[in-house]
Formats: C-alpha cells, sequence, structure tokens
C-alpha cells in the first residue's frame, strides 16, 4: 500500500529529508589535519569560523557533527571540497 502524502512549507526553501541513519553511521573528518596544516590552533580557527573553541573540539573528536552551513563554512576557509574534509560511514562501509 502507498501513501501519498502532500507536505505544505512557509517558504519554497524549506525541504526535510527522512534519512534511515543508524547509531553505526558516522561522518569521519579530517579538520584536525588541515588545521595543523595552516598551523592553527582550535581557538583560532573557531575565531575565523565564528564557532566556540569547543566546537572544533567537538568535531574534531568525532563528537559532533556540523550543520551543513558550516561544513561548507569550514571547507570555504580551507579552500577544498566538503567532501575532502568530511566523510560519511556506515556499517556497509566497514
Amino acid at each position: 500500500m502507498t501513501h501519498d502524502t502532500t507536505y505544505k512549507f512557509s517558504s519554497p526553501s524549506m525541504v526535510i529529508i527522512a534519512l534511515d541513519i543508524k547509531d553505526e553511521d558516522i561522518m569521519e573528518n579530517k579538520l584536525k589535519v588541515y588545521r595543523a596544516m595552516k598551523d592553527l590552533t582550535q581557538e583560532e580557527l573557531a575565531k575565523e569560523l565564528g564557532v566556540t573553541r569547543q566546537t572544533i573540539i567537538a568535531i574534531e573528536k568525532n563528537k559532533y557533527d556540523p550543520s551543513l552551513l558550516l561544513a561548507f563554512k569550514i571547507a570555504h576557509f580551507f579552500e577544498v571540497k566538503v567532501e575532502d574534509i568530511f566523510t560519511y560511514k556506515s556499517d556497509h562501509d566497514i
């Protein structure tokens, strides 16, 4: 049985995507490597990006996945593509 669901959004830019993300699915990153290549402290990078040092620490330790906007800001800062820094890994990739 299929269901036809219609969603109404208050703005055309609002989009909802449902993903089947499991606890085994993680996003790995190379933020610490890129930060070291520019010889930046966590505090300096945080200031450049407009976030806290704790946010940088959490991202580097894979405790926090940045928003899409922040991921793009990070990539733009380092002049690379988002996927050069962030990599999605699922249990199927292991």
